[in-house]
């Protein structure tokens, strides 16, 4: 297994909390599933927390989706599926152990060789995001990506698991369009909120029903409306089946 080690400075972070991201890695440890970045081991010393964890060593979901856009190829219907359902797998995973993500972006999917040369997704960066940022080590904003972030969140809410579902469909539009469902030049967070709630995003061009009605299942402004982890992988192989039988 090749290695990842991630530093981060401590120091700043108060005892209690520093606590708590201690658990919760040991809690990430016991995470045991072929599409979820394994976290091998912790340490402190002198203020600095190393993160010892497995390296998917072949990019992420954002640089392949970026390196399509760029070339014009869309991955297809039949990809996008295949790759979606690997990183709901995980997540239904995590949900069941009563575990949120946070973060579900294609940035932190990273990919792994399948054993054939098939690209193997990966989630990573299970929920720490919010105790450690890449700019300043410590965070102290609201949990989630912006582009990617639900409605409730936008609003000051708390976050749940179905927050997670939103970001989701995010994923799975962008994987599908090779764009962010909310993205537009020169948006500021302001107008990037009055997007998301207003679920204002463009058509999803020669999309399959299936594949819209399922991005349109997870993109609910009401939580309680979105399915479950679960429920969203039963759809999602659902989807892959009405794929292949049109393909």
């Amino acid at each position: 297994v090749s290695l990842a080690c991630l530093p981060h400075q401590v120091f700043e972070m108060a005892s209690k909390e520093r606590h708590e991201c201690m658990n919760e890695i040991r809690l990430l440890q016991s995470m045991q599933h072929p599409h979820i970045v394994r976290y091998l081991d912790c340490k402190m010393e002198r203020n600095e927390l190393t993160v010892v964890m497995e390296l998917a060593g072949h990019g992420d979901l954002a640089k392949l989706i970026a390196a399509a856009a760029k070339a014009a190829e869309p991955l297809g219907e039949a990809r996008a599926l295949l790759y979606f359902s690997q990183v709901v797998d995980a997540l239904a995973y995590m949900h069941e152990r009563r575990v949120m993500h946070r973060d579900i972006k294609p940035a932190n999917v990273f990919i792994s060789d399948g054993g054939d040369g098939t690209p193997f997704m990966k989630l990573g960066d299970l929920g720490l995001g919010r105790y450690f940022s890449s700019k300043t080590d410590m965070t102290h904003s609201t949990v989630g990506t912006p582009y990617y972030m639900s409605p409730e969140c936008i609003q000051g809410g708390g976050y749940d698991f179905k927050s997670d579902v939103w970001s989701l469909g995010c994923l799975l539009y962008e994987l599908a369009t090779l764009r962010s469902p909310f993205y537009s030049d020169g948006l500021n967070f302001y107008m990037l909120g009055k997007r998301i709630m207003a679920r204002q995003f463009q058509p999803m061009g020669d999309a399959s029903n299936a594949l819209v009605d399922l991005v349109d299942s997870m993109l609910q402004l009401d939580p309680a409306d979105r399915p479950s982890a679960a429920n969203l992988y039963a759809q999602t192989r659902s989807a892959m089946g009405a794929t292949d039988s049109a393909g």
